[in-house]
């Protein structure tokens, strides 16, 4: 209803223009002397510049937006340049341009605004900047313009959308942690050793498939050269340090600082050497398998900065029924911003059965732990379950308390 209403809006404002002009000059004809014709004569250069402006294409406008980057982490500022050119120097009144903004940028805090009021003039090409300056977490698309063109009068305005698309990619904020892994567990705490994590080299075990991450060194040309495809040698591990972690997508207040907190867990155990899985159950189940090198951390990053706060299925429940659980001999690493009776207990029935589980429970930065957290902690420690408590900006003490051996 609307779009066949413009038609006609059209055509009414056309007919009121040719009013008013005729109206002034029966006014200067009538009337005579100096004043009624000096009206008519002032009011004729605007009505000219209104039919001139009915006449005038948007189409000859071409838009484009100058992205620095592709690529940012969480908080950081983002600074765009759009450009506007077009073939005719057809004096404009103003040019109002809006950048398409997806609903959470638009609401992240703008230095200078993705709307502005231009004066082009008889311009053929201009500018202008608008800055966001922190980026929230995800993957941010930007799909097109409008623009909006008018006269003095207010009597004749176009508006045209110009398809202008682009994408950010904004991964979680990470901070550099010293991860330490768990090694042995008794009454005064946990060990670990600041060394990077090796595999004994020299003994070779056996040949599986490449996985991105392993070195050039270790292809078994000889198995390769067999099966017509790259195999890798399998060598024996000093000890496994390979860690499994599992983050909690139920919403919260403190969902982005646990993003945040299991992107600088896992890039920390990859950087150390060791190799880490990660699980999600969010709209969707996600899952990666336990690998390292460069290439996997790419791959949870990108996962990290698209998920949302968005899962059915309490911790628990996924503890539960996950059959990935029984699969795995691995240690495990919970991260949670809810930490309850029922989490403990199935955590401590996964840990004697599979190894050692930590929960790492993410807490605001200002945030004191409750008298029920407290008493939970005392249940988990009892019963073999470590929770270690992390606020947010601060997620280097995650590892402080474990001691060196």
């Amino acid at each position: 209803m609307k779009k066949l209403w413009i038609p006609f809006k059209k055509v009414w404002k056309f007919i009121l223009l040719l009013f008013l002009i005729l109206l002034t000059f029966s006014y200067a004809m009538f009337q005579g002397g100096f004043v009624s014709w000096f009206l008519f004569y002032s009011f004729l250069p605007f009505a000219i510049y209104c039919v001139a402006l009915s006449f005038y294409s948007l189409n000859e406008l071409e838009v484009t937006r100058v992205l620095p980057k592709s690529d940012y982490n969480a908080g950081e500022t983002l600074k765009v340049s759009v450009t506007v050119k077009r073939s005719k120097a057809f004096p404009l009144f103003y040019l109002l341009i809006e950048d398409q903004l997806d609903d959470v940028l638009n609401y992240a805090p703008q230095r200078k605004k993705a709307k502005a009021l231009i004066l082009p003039g008889f311009k053929k090409e201009f500018s202008y900047d608008y800055i966001i300056d922190e980026l929230p977490r995800g993957e941010h698309f930007f799909t097109s313009f409008t623009l909006k063109i008018g006269d003095s009068l207010g009597l004749f305005e176009k508006e045209r959308t110009v398809e202008a698309a682009g994408k950010i990619i904004v991964y979680p904020a990470y901070s550099d942690l010293l991860y330490r892994p768990f090694e042995n567990q008794y009454d005064q705490g946990l060990t670990a050793s600041r060394e990077r994590v090796q595999r004994d080299t020299t003994m070779a075990v056996g040949v599986r498939d490449y996985q991105p991450g392993d070195r050039f060194s270790w292809i078994n040309w000889k198995a390769s050269a067999k099966r017509n495809e790259i195999m890798t040698k399998e060598f024996e591990q000093r000890q496994s340090h390979d860690v499994f972690v599992v983050m909690d997508c139920v919403p919260d207040k403190c969902f982005e600082p646990v993003v945040s907190f299991t992107a600088s867990l896992v890039r920390a155990i990859l950087k150390k050497g060791a190799q880490t899985g990660l699980l999600t159950i969010s709209k969707e189940r996600a899952t990666f398998p336990i690998r390292g090198g460069e290439q996997h951390l790419q791959q949870l990053f990108y996962h990290l900065a698209k998920i949302e706060a968005k899962s059915l299925r309490s911790f628990e429940k996924v503890l539960e029924t996950e059959a990935l659980f029984i699969q795995q001999t691995v240690s495990f690493m919970l991260v949670t911003a809810q930490l309850t009776k029922p989490l403990i207990e199935k955590a401590s029935f996964l840990g004697k059965r599979k190894g050692s589980i930590t929960i790492f429970l993410i807490k605001g930065q200002t945030e004191s732990p409750t008298e029920n957290e407290r008493s939970l902690v005392g249940i988990a420690n009892a019963r073999g379950v470590r929770v270690v408590m992390v606020h947010e900006g601060d997620y280097k003490a995650a590892f402080s308390e474990v001691v060196a051996r």
